[in-house]
């Protein structure tokens, strides 16, 4: 039984049924509802995890699934654009992202700040020493991604229940007034797993934050593609061109307040459209009076390492989460490692464990970087 229909659960149980498993997938709305963190407008696939291997490597296989799962729904779920990572630092995350991609053998190219330039109209890059280039990345649609994941599930054999599940001993969930058993229980809940298990957040230091999403109105020259995908390791932003019809995105991945996600105001804050149009001066400066075309409020469950936490909390029960800000993407491949561990073929690594987590960070855009508090000072000047 899977508990949760986010990217995760979704998959898991795609994954599940396609391995001869008898599959309950419950969820308390509807796969791709707009509270989940995975129903967001898009989300980005890219490899660079700064030094480290497993997570590229991961990327890397989950990029191979994402094409698989588009060729099977018949619609294209994942653009491949290509990714450029402005790096404002000679020796910085960007440098060391580059050795593990070569040591990979994933492609990827070292440009000058001008060759980025002719990549996006009106780009300003004064401040940047190089560019690192991924061709095999791009952005996903995450929301439809879900429905059709959990769609391919129910295709598969999965008995989907909607309700809210509780936990109700070993093997065993309630949904309402239905008792289910499994041989497995697996919680992939995202911002409820503190709801659900609130020893796990304590003891991993898990904490759910409110993100704020925009996306702006763009001329025709910011389809993507042929503009690519961005990130920005130390301004702890990221986004990419217009993908159809639903605007520029250009968000902060700077963490937020703590947030409630079933009852959570969904209103875009004036704090957060502030951060987005500050950079889009900074760096696309003919955008920064452009028109939101769309905002929109989702949460992160974020460890302070941003390590994921894939652990059996009981015999027979185990939770997921901690994915948020760079989970999306590795969906179909870390489905693939979850069926490995259930089937008894591995052990989980100990980084995902049930132990207290060191504040670090390194694999995703995150505000906690060493050059965030002067670029956030820019921001706000």
């Amino acid at each position: 039984m899977v508990a949760g229909a986010g990217i995760w659960g979704a998959s898991v149980a795609l994954a599940l049924a396609e391995d001869g498993w008898r599959v309950t997938l419950v969820e308390r709305h509807q796969p791709g509802h707009l509270r989940q963190a995975s129903a967001g407008e898009t989300r980005l696939l890219r490899c660079s995890h700064g030094d480290d291997e497993w997570y590229a490597k991961l990327a890397r296989r989950a990029r191979d699934g994402w094409r698989e799962l588009s060729r099977r729904a018949g619609e294209e779920l994942y653009t491949e654009s290509g990714v450029v990572w402005f790096a404002r630092r000679a020796d910085g995350w960007e440098r060391r992202s580059a050795a593990v991609l070569a040591r990979l053998g994933i492609p990827h190219e070292v440009w000058e700040p001008d060759r980025a330039a002719h990549m996006f109209p009106g780009f300003r890059g004064d401040d940047l020493t190089f560019a690192l280039w991924e061709p095999l990345a791009g952005v996903l649609r995450a929301r439809r991604a879900v429905q059709v994941t959990a769609g391919l599930a129910l295709d598969a054999g999965v008995r989907l229940v909607r309700g809210r599940a509780e936990p109700y001993g070993a093997g065993a969930v309630r949904v309402g007034e239905e008792v289910i058993r499994a041989d497995r229980v697996v919680w992939a809940v995202g911002a409820w797993l503190p709801e659900v298990f609130p020893e796990v957040a304590r003891r991993t230091g898990l904490m759910v934050t409110r993100q704020d999403t925009l996306h702006f109105a763009a001329p025709a020259e910011w389809a993507l593609p042929p503009v690519p995908a961005w990130l920005d390791y130390d301004g702890s932003m990221y986004g990419h061109g217009d993908l159809g019809g639903a605007g520029m995105k250009v968000t902060s991945d700077e963490e937020g307040p703590p947030y409630e996600p079933e009852g959570g105001d969904r209103r875009v804050s004036a704090r957060g459209e502030q951060v987005a149009r500050a950079y889009l001066e900074r760096r696309f400066p003919a955008l920064a009076g452009a028109n939101v075309l769309l905002g929109q409020v989702c949460q992160y469950g974020l460890t302070p390492d941003a390590e994921w936490i894939i652990a059996e909390v009981a015999e027979d029960t185990w939770v997921l989460g901690g994915d948020s800000g760079h989970g999306f993407k590795h969906a179909p491949a870390l489905a693939a490692y979850v069926l490995a561990v259930l089937n008894g073929e591995r052990e989980p690594e100990t980084r995902f464990g049930l132990h207290g987590r060191t504040a670090t960070r390194g694999l995703r855009t995150s505000g906690g970087t060493d050059l965030s508090s002067g670029v956030k000072g820019d921001l706000d000047s």
